[in-house]
């Protein structure tokens, strides 16, 4: 069974940084994908992010391009977000998710994959 565990979140000031961490197990295919979501208090859930982990292809969503760092260690399975230059409006709780599919360079994660984190949250607040 696919499972997905995030860590990383946690409190940080306008302009920070944080890294967050996505572990997956459990996969019998080589070829996925692993999208990072995030979902704001009263707002919809919006693909930040995705990595597809065969040739390490990547989108990113324009509100978090230049700001945001998807990469891959597959040794260990594990994907990471790196974010900088955090801004209030990034506060969310952060979800991994993952299907077999490549990484949409063009309209980023879907929103039907199969597998999900149990999230973990970020806050950006001096």
């Amino acid at each position: 069974q696919v499972q997905l565990v995030e860590s990383g979140g946690g409190l940080v000031q306008p302009g920070g940084s944080l890294r967050l961490s996505c572990a997956a197990s459990g996969f019998t295919s080589d070829y996925y994908a692993i999208g990072w979501f995030r979902q704001a208090p009263g707002k919809e859930r919006e693909g930040v992010s995705c990595i597809s982990t065969t040739d390490g292809s990547t989108y990113y969503a324009d509100t978090v391009k230049g700001r945001f760092t998807t990469r891959r260690d597959n040794a260990k399975n594990t994907v990471y977000l790196e974010m900088n230059s955090l801004k209030p409006e990034d506060t969310a709780v952060y979800y991994c998710a993952t299907d077999v599919v490549p990484c949409d360079g063009a309209n980023g994660p879907n929103q039907g994959y199969e597998y999900w984190g149990q999230g973990t949250r970020v806050t950006v607040s001096s």
